[in-house]
C-alpha cells in the first residue's frame, strides 16, 4: 500500500497548485476567469450573509449544473419538512454558479473556497451548518474531515462509484479516508455498493437510486411551455439535439442539411461564440435562438428556409425535449460520455447518442428495454432517424419503453428524507 503520508503531501500540491493552474489559464478562458473572480472576497460575504442569521442552515454542495439538478429534489422536500432552516448551496465550477445564483429553491449560494485546513474550519466557522449533504461525487479532504471532527451529519446522495476511481486503487488511501468521513453513502445502484464492500464500507450504505429521476418527473409533470419554441415547431417532426459537442454536430448536420421539412433544434453543451459560430457553419439552414427571438418579437421575419434553430443561452435543455419527437442526446462521442439522458426519456421519446456511454447504468438500461439507440457514425444515424421516423410501431414501443423506464426508477430522494427523519438529523 502506498505511504499515507505521501498520498497526503501529493494531495496537498494538488489543492495548492490546482487555483495556481486556474490563475494562469484566466488571461485566455472566460470559465476560469469567472472561477478566480467568484472566490475573491468569499468569507468577507459569507460573514456579511450569516453574522446575523438566527436560523440553522442545510449545506449542499454541488461540482456544477448537473449535480444541482441531482440535488434539488433533496433540497426541496428539505424546504418543505424544515421551513426553519435556512438553505445554503455551494458550487465548485462556474457553470453551475452562475446558471443557479438566484434559484429560489435555496436561501444562499456561493462558490465553495478553495480545500485547504484553514478555509474548511472558517467556512464552518462562519456558517455552522446543522446538516451537510454532498452530491454524487467531488471529495474535498479537509471539508469532510473537519465535518467528521466537529460531529455535523454529513450524507453523500446519489453517490456512484466505479472500478477505476481512486477509492479502489492501492494508492487510494486518502480518498478512502474520505468515505469513512461520511455519515451515510447514498449510492445510485447495487454495483456502488458492492465496489464499496470491497474496501470495507458497507454500513453505512443504501442503494437508494438517483435522485435525478425525481428531478426529471418533476419538471416533466411541472412544464412550462415556451412559446418561441412552439412558434418554430409548429407541430412539425423535430428532432431536440442537447447537449452537443462538435463531434456530435459533424455526425447530425448531413441528416439536418438534407431533411429541410425535419425541424432541429440544437443546444450546444459550450455556448461560446467560437463554438456557435461552428455550429451555424455545420448546419447551412440554421439561426441561433437570441437572433430568433429578436426577429420574431421585431415583426421582421425569418428566413422561410430555416430548419434549425441553435440555443445560445443556458437552462433551457430540460424544457426542450418536450417539442421532440426524437431526443438526440450529445457527448457519446468523447471520452467523458453523454449527457443526461433522463431528461429527455422522461417526456416518452425515442433517445439517440454515440457509442461512449459505459459510465451511466441509466444508458445500459434505456438500451436493454428498447427506449434507446446508440450510433456509431452519420450513416447510422441517418438510417435510424428514417426508421422511427416511419415505422410508426417501432417509435411507440421505444417511446413508451422511455417514459416507463423512468417512472419506474422514481423515489430516490424520499429515502434520504426518510432517513433524515428516523435518524433525528434536524429538529422539525
Amino acid at each position: 500500500m502506498a505511504n499515507p503520508v505521501i498520498n497526503m503531501f501529493l494531495y496537498r500540491i494538488f489543492i495548492w497548485l490546482y487555483p495556481k493552474v486556474v490563475w494562469l489559464v484566466s488571461f485566455s478562458n472566460q470559465k476560469a476567469d469567472k472561477w478566480l473572480k467568484g472566490r475573491k472576497a468569499i468569507f468577507k460575504e459569507l460573514s456579511a450573509t450569516f453574522h446575523t442569521n438566527g436560523s440553522p442552515v442545510i449545506w449542499m454542495h454541488c461540482a456544477s449544473l448537473g449535480e444541482f439538478e441531482q440535488g434539488l429534489p433533496v433540497l426541496e422536500k428539505l424546504r418543505k419538512q424544515y421551513p426553519g432552516y435556512k438553505l445554503l448551496l455551494t458550487f465548485f465550477s462556474p457553470s453551475g454558479y452562475e446558471v443557479r445564483k438566484n434559484h429560489p429553491a435555496v436561501d444562499h449560494v456561493f462558490y465553495l473556497p478553495m480545500d485547504s485546513p484553514s478555509n474548511a474550519s472558517l467556512f464552518l466557522n462562519i456558517v455552522q451548518p446543522s446538516l451537510i449533504v454532498f452530491v454524487k461525487y467531488e471529495f474535498w479532504y479537509y471539508y469532510l474531515h473537519e465535518a467528521k471532527h466537529r460531529n455535523i451529519p454529513l450524507l453523500l446522495v446519489s453517490g456512484i462509484f466505479r472500478k477505476n476511481q481512486l477509492f479502489f486503487k492501492w494508492y487510494g488511501g486518502v480518498n478512502r479516508k474520505m468515505l469513512s468521513y461520511f455519515s451515510y453513502l447514498f449510492v445510485q445502484n447495487n454495483a456502488s455498493a458492492e465496489l464499496l464492500q470491497t474496501i470495507g464500507v458497507h454500513e453505512n450504505v443504501m442503494v437508494s437510486g438517483d435522485t435525478r429521476f425525481d428531478r426529471v418527473i418533476s419538471i416533466a409533470d411541472n412544464f412550462e411551455s415556451i412559446p418561441l419554441i412552439d412558434q418554430f415547431c409548429k407541430d412539425e417532426p423535430t428532432i431536440v439535439a442537447g447537449s452537443t459537442w462538435t463531434e456530435d454536430d459533424e455526425e447530425l448536420d448531413h441528416f439536418a442539411n438534407t431533411n429541410p421539412s425535419i425541424k432541429c433544434i440544437i443546444a450546444p453543451h459550450d455556448i461560446e461564440e467560437e463554438r456557435l459560430k461552428e455550429c451555424l457553419v455545420l448546419y447551412k439552414h440554421s439561426i441561433l435562438y437570441s437572433d430568433y427571438e429578436k426577429a420574431v418579437l421585431s415583426g421582421a421575419g425569418v428566413p422561410e428556409n430555416i430548419n434549425v434553430l441553435i440555443i445560445d443561452n443556458m437552462g433551457m435543455l430540460s424544457r426542450l425535449y418536450h417539442y421532440a419527437a426524437i431526443c438526440y442526446v450529445g457527448g457519446g462521442f468523447g471520452g467523458d460520455g453523454i449527457h443526461n439522458i433522463l431528461e429527455a426519456a422522461v417526456y416518452g421519446r425515442p433517445v439517440v447518442f454515440g457509442p461512449e456511454y459505459d459510465k451511466y447504468f441509466e444508458a445500459d438500461e434505456l438500451l436493454d428495454c428498447g427506449g434507446a439507440f446508440t450510433i456509431e457514425d452519420a450513416l447510422e444515424l441517418e438510417k435510424l432517424l428514417k426508421e422511427l421516423f416511419s415505422d410508426t410501431n417501432m417509435y411507440g414501443e421505444a417511446a413508451d419503453a422511455s417514459r416507463e423506464y423512468v417512472k419506474s426508477r422514481s423515489g430516490a430522494s424520499e429515502k434520504v428524507i426518510r432517513y433524515i427523519q428516523e435518524k433525528r438529523l434536524l429538529i422539525s
